[in-house]
């Protein structure tokens, strides 16, 4: 199942990302041995979404229900 984070910090990308708003990651190894994440943003024409400082975001434990509704965002 995919991994989910909350934006804590936006002053770099606030067109792209929202504070406090609920993302969904995707896998990238790569990316998080780099301190990154790969997050799908605001901007949907990504599907392979964009990589962040991981210091941007906090990670989190949703609820089954919760994550099935963000799947598909």
């Amino acid at each position: 199942m995919s991994r989910f984070v909350i934006c804590i910090n936006n002053d770099s990308n606030p067109a792209s990302l929202i504070l406090g708003k609920v993302y969904r990651t995707l896998p990238d190894g790569a990316a998080e041995a780099h301190h990154m994440l790969r997050v799908l943003d605001e901007d949907k024409s990504e599907p392979d979404g964009y990589l962040y400082p991981a210091s941007m975001f906090a990670p989190i434990e949703l609820p089954e229900a919760a994550q099935r509704a963000l799947m598909y965002q």
